[in-house]
């Protein structure tokens, strides 16, 4: 007797609750579609704006490099502009300072010149309106003389004749004398009196008698002469 095979189709019936259980997704997690829509435009402005400042900040570094260069470059020309003006200034103070030396000169040339001229004027007519001496100085038997209206000692009234190119006066001619005289106030001569005496009458018997003056060391204008234009008293 052959052996049959007989196939069987058993069908199960699920029940309701296994109907309803859904299986483990495992493909993964799906992004929220609504976050994702938000986020892009917000990621999108972020970085235009990021790149708008990268552009902002290559413009001013640029503009800042150049202002920079530009105003090193104009320190600089004026940097040169003044080393040039004070090349200049010191030239020409030099010259200035050659020009007045000169002028100087002229007009030390030009003096002696008319004093000269003056003098010879005189001699050959005496009163004559032309005066060989400066400005307040009086002319007297060829030479000039100033008598000074302040007190001073004698070493100062040597200085300030000095100053002036002239010396106290120095001479034993009896005329000069009286003439100096004449004045209402005694003046101090070419020596030095005694420094031990408030009153001195020491005077070189050469240059002048010491008979005729009696000096009051404390109360004296100065008495200068020069001997090749002026004296000064």
């Amino acid at each position: 007797m052959s052996e049959e095979v007989t196939y069987a189709h058993l069908k199960f019936s699920a029940s309701r609750k296994t109907e309803h259980i859904q299986e483990p997704d495992t493909s993964g997690t799906k992004a929220c579609p609504a976050c994702s829509y938000v986020w892009r435009p917000t990621a999108l402005m972020l970085t235009v704006v990021c790149l708008l400042l990268l552009i902002g900040l290559a413009v001013v570094g640029s503009i800042f490099y150049t202002t920079l260069k530009t105003e090193k470059e104009k320190l600089n020309a004026l940097q040169n502009v003044k080393e040039e003006l004070q090349r200049n200034l010191s030239l020409q103070l030099i010259a200035n300072i050659n020009k007045s030396e000169n002028i100087r000169n002229l007009s030390i040339t030009l003096q002696n010149f008319a004093t000269k001229l003056c003098r010879e004027l005189n001699k050959k007519e005496p009163g004559h309106k032309c005066k060989p001496c400066p400005n307040s100085w009086i002319w007297y038997k060829n030479n000039c003389y100033f008598f000074s209206e302040i007190s001073k000692t004698w070493q100062e009234s040597e200085r300030s004749c000095s100053a002036q190119n002239a010396s106290l006066l120095q001479t034993d001619d009896n005329i000069i004398l009286e003439f100096v005289d004449k004045r209402s106030r005694v003046y101090w001569m070419g020596l030095s009196p005694k420094q031990d005496h408030k009153n001195s009458e020491e005077v070189d018997e050469n240059i002048i008698s010491s008979a005729r003056h009696t000096i009051n060391i404390n109360e004296m204008q100065c008495s200068c002469q020069r001997e090749d234009h002026s004296s000064e008293k």
